[in-house]
């Protein structure tokens, strides 16, 4: 079966739904990979162009799902490996509502996902070793996560505030009640 056949056959069989189709429940057999690659900036590119339709691009965001270190798109039926740059989706806003221990921070993804930072959304941040430069991520499902997109990053250090964390100063953020470190204080 091409490519072409595959993701239509895929399309055929989404769940008509509102929201992420229930994946986690669903072990159809493999049936290979697809030549669909999600970049670093959220862009979904299949057979090596962008995919220009954001309703498009929103229905395959509710059927990925992670399993160990590999994507897939999933249905009742079948599960095709897709590529995944760095993560599958992108937080491009930030909605601030509370302050201290009791704010909130809001985010929406590129695929209008909207997520509550907090335990089950815990926000982490990633250094690299060379650069120095961070790479902030949220979860938004069960083994998925948002690259925190830059100017929303700097929203968050913004926001920051010192904390004591095992002896060191770091600045963090609080979102539903937890703390979430983004970098040794200076």
């Amino acid at each position: 079966m091409t490519d072409s056949a595959k993701a239509n056959d895929l399309l055929a069989q989404l769940p008509k739904g509102k929201g992420p189709a229930p994946v986690h429940l669903w072990n159809p057999d493999f049936c290979g990979n697809i030549d669909m690659r999600i970049a670093r900036d959220g862009t979904w590119f299949y057979q090596g162009t962008p995919i220009g339709r954001k309703p498009m691009v929103k229905l395959f965001s509710n059927i990925i799902r992670r399993d160990g270190d590999d994507y897939f798109l999933v249905t009742p039926v079948e599960k095709v490996g897709i590529h995944v740059d760095d993560a599958p989706f992108v937080a491009v806003t930030l909605e601030v509502q509370g302050q201290g221990e009791s704010q909130v921070l809001r985010f929406t993804t590129h695929v209008d996902d909207v997520v509550e930072a907090g335990l089950e959304h815990p926000l982490r941040v990633v250094t690299d070793p060379v650069t120095q430069e961070p790479s902030p991520y949220l979860r938004v499902r069960t083994n998925l996560e948002a690259l925190v997109h830059r100017n929303v990053f700097y929203q968050l250090v913004e926001l920051a505030v010192s904390r004591p964390i095992n002896g060191s100063h770091w600045l963090g953020v609080w979102s539903g009640g937890v703390f979430f470190p983004i970098g040794l204080e200076p």
